[in-house]
């Protein structure tokens, strides 16, 4: 069911993936809901250690409690210093996607290698400061790659523009690859990111601090067209 959920982000693609850490967690059948009627067809979910990054987030239960309400994939970001130590209990919990972080591990083809023996798509993130050398070992390995546009577990922080320069590399390079964006994404950087050749747009206040998601859904993907039709 998983590589079945990475193929639906695939033809969702180009997709705005609402990240969960600003949803209402009281009323989480709620926002499911108004989010599936706003047009979302993927979700994004941040889950933080408390030690690979400075601030501590939620577990398996809520993404259990996700997948119990929603069909939608389940996109999971371990921003955590031991992912396959959480990775086959995110797994049954019902993650489709795992993405760890290159900067968390010492080998980052074997962990990517571990976690797709556990029959998911697999993802790999890197900081604004991380060189995409880092990576080259293990994309034959990986289905996806999030550029972040600011350092990982920190709020608040201007969207980094050496994020658009390693989407276009990535692009050119790795044709195949699923190229996904974390941070600062709203209407004015979003179509950035696209014209650089990303698939994924992680969203989380341009959203979550609208009244209307719809309305916050149809800004964001009138900025990506237009991004889109100035290519052509």
């Amino acid at each position: 069911m998983a590589k079945a959920s990475l193929q639906a982000i695939r033809d969702a693609s180009p997709a705005i993936l609402p990240s969960l850490l600003l949803t209402d967690f009281g009323d989480l059948k709620g926002e499911l809901a108004r989010l599936e009627q706003a047009g979302a067809r993927v979700l994004h979910l941040d889950v933080m250690d408390g030690h690979f990054v400075p601030n501590l987030t939620y577990g398996m239960p809520i993404v259990e409690g996700l997948r119990r309400h929603t069909e939608m994939p389940l996109d999971v970001h371990l921003m955590i210093s031991d992912p396959l130590a959480y990775a086959e209990p995110m797994v049954k919990a019902g993650a489709d996607v795992l993405t760890f972080h290159v900067e968390a591990v010492h080998d980052p083809r074997a962990t990517a290698e571990r976690i797709a023996e556990l029959g998911v798509g697999v993802g790999i993130a890197l900081n604004p400061e991380t060189p995409i050398g880092s990576l080259v070992d293990c994309l034959p390995v990986v289905d996806q790659v999030l550029v972040m546009s600011v350092d990982a577990g920190f709020g608040g922080q201007k969207f980094n523009p050496v994020a658009l320069e390693k989407l276009r590399v990535l692009r050119q390079e790795y044709p195949d690859l699923l190229l996904e964006i974390d941070g600062g994404i709203d209407p004015e950087t979003i179509g950035k990111a696209r014209a650089a050749g990303c698939d994924l747009f992680v969203v989380g206040s341009a959203i979550f601090r609208h009244d209307d998601y719809g309305v916050a859904f149809k800004e964001l993907n009138a900025a990506m067209t237009a991004a889109e039709d100035a290519e052509l």
